[in-house]
């Protein structure tokens, strides 16, 4: 009787183990350094974006894509086409990884398909009827700009220990990254502070602003911090600010509360943590640079090292240091 128990246990724990286990086996890559393909050569529908297929929310439907199909949508929705080749090219592998990585994790926001159109929670994607809308006349133009990016780097991945990585990504940072640590909390070794060469003179919006009555704030910072305080005048609310070594906002004191600057990004949906934080007199000033959270592949760095010669290999290995391209199995 016992030893039955035993063997019904076991059975049961690999029946629940199983699919997780084959759904790792599928994605694991075979490490090797993917030539670029030449210009007039199109990726074959046997190469490896032809040969794996996701499932993808999309407008509250479940469709079955190849990453051939998926990827130019995906590309299309996270990186102006009128980018550089290169920086396209870097996109495309980033935003191919990044697929691969979150098709094989726990999906509880959309069980019914392996990635969604939600940046919030996968990456945008943008179908054939919205990308016409997009770029208008420009269409033939900027289609093929992205399908050239999938097609060019058909299969490439980024690895660390033989696994696709968290390949993050954002718009523009203010002279260096984020790392993984100070934005979630979680260190990877790949996903550290970098130099990133974008400015002003290279990114629309920059520096933005955002203004906030003393009302305003106060609520805001008391919906998360009912013990913050802010009783006294205004001028008297904030405290100290302390930035990490990408010069982001680390922690700020407002009232009796310690707020990160990654919160407060948040609770105010300012563009990104790397702000400044000033009592104007009338209202609260945030002055903040660049856009996004800072962790992985600035975008618009990206676009900037190839207007400089880096091709998308040089550009990965910049802000993804330690890993290696690879091939989906």
């Amino acid at each position: 009787m016992k030893k039955a128990l035993l063997l019904s246990l076991a059975a049961f724990c690999l029946a629940l183990l199983l699919p997780n286990l084959l759904r790792r086996t599928a994605v694991r890559p075979v490490v090797a350094a993917p030539a670029l393909r030449p210009e007039s050569e199109t990726a074959s529908p046997a190469g490896p974006d032809g040969s794996v297929t996701v499932t993808l929310l999309h407008d509250g439907e479940v469709l079955t894509l190849t990453m051939a199909e998926y990827l130019p949508g995906a590309v299309a929705g996270e990186m102006p086409a009128s980018f550089a080749a290169e920086a396209l090219r870097a996109q495309a592998v980033a935003s191919r990884t990044y697929a691969l990585r979150r098709a094989g994790q726990a999906r509880s926001r959309h069980p019914q398909a392996a990635l969604c159109d939600d940046p919030g929670c996968c990456q945008r994607w943008l179908d054939e009827e919205q990308r016409r809308a997009l770029w208008g006349a420009e269409y033939d133009r900027w289609a093929a700009a992205v399908e050239a990016a999938e097609q060019d780097t058909d299969g490439a991945i980024l690895v660390s220990g033989g696994e696709p990585i968290l390949a993050c990504f954002h718009a523009s940072s203010p002279g260096r990254t984020e790392s993984s640590a100070a934005v979630w909390g979680a260190a990877l070794p790949y996903l550290v502070s970098v130099d990133s060469p974008e400015s002003a003179e290279t990114v629309p919006g920059f520096v933005t602003e955002a203004v906030f009555s003393p009302e305003e704030f106060r609520a805001a910072v008391l919906d998360a911090h009912p013990a913050a305080g802010l009783t006294g005048k205004p001028e008297t609310w904030l405290g100290q600010r302390v930035t990490d070594a990408a010069g982001r906002t680390a922690l700020l004191q407002v009232g009796d509360a310690a707020l990160t600057g990654t919160e407060l990004r948040q609770l105010f949906s300012l563009r990104s943590a790397a702000f400044t934080l000033e009592w104007t007199g009338e209202s609260f000033l945030f002055t903040v640079t660049g856009s996004g959270h800072g962790a992985g592949m600035s975008q618009y760095g990206a676009n900037v090292m190839a207007a400089e010669g880096a091709s998308w290999q040089e550009i990965l290995a910049h802000y993804y240091p330690g890993t290696e391209l690879g091939l989906m199995a």
